[in-house]
């Protein structure tokens, strides 16, 4: 059997599955983190530190740690930074719908947007570059957390973030792709 043998009233629906699509944005990275589950709870170690610099980023000097949460159907994006470098955690137990986009003009990789989840049973770091604007969105039912460290502090005198629209992409990029 083969597409043309399909009623063309269930032919004109289908569609494939795209598999491998997800390739990184220059410069963003995803560090494995050691993850441990017990009877009593879970266990990441996030980073060592030493002098301040995350030992497992190169060059990256811990300026910031924050905490923020999304509440249900919530989505915080876009912006991005010139000088800052983020590196994002969300626990396994938590899911986290992200959103990049490559703006630096001379980028290998200018132009082109991620989605992915954090969480969702893996235990990592997400390292997103100066230029990367980056957003996030639970369109889950209940609230998710995240750790984050910025190499940069953030002063409301003179920040360093610029804002992109939410729906740059459309409405859709922010939904769950049934399939």
């Amino acid at each position: 059997m083969d597409k043309n043998s399909l009623s063309d009233k269930y032919a004109k629906l289908m569609t494939t599955q795209e598999y491998g699509k997800n390739q990184p944005i220059e410069g963003v990275k995803f560090i494995p983190l050691a993850y441990h589950r017990d009877d009593t709870g879970e266990f990441s170690e996030l980073g060592r530190v030493t002098e301040g610099v995350l030992q497992s980023v190169e060059g990256f000097k811990i300026a910031q740690i924050s905490y923020s949460l999304l509440l249900p159907k919530a989505v915080k994006a876009f912006h991005l930074h010139f000088n800052q470098t983020d590196a994002w955690y969300v626990s396994p137990y938590d899911r986290l719908l992200v959103g990049l986009l490559d703006t630096r003009k001379h980028s290998k990789t200018a132009d082109k947007t991620m989605r992915l989840i954090l969480g969702a049973g893996v235990a990592q770091l997400l390292i997103i570059p100066p230029g990367v604007a980056h957003g996030a969105a639970n369109p889950w039912d209940k609230p998710t957390s995240m750790v984050y460290f910025t190499d940069k502090q953030f002063s409301p005198i003179d920040p360093d973030e610029l804002r992109i629209p939410h729906d740059s992409f459309g409405e859709d990029f922010w939904k769950l792709t049934k399939g």
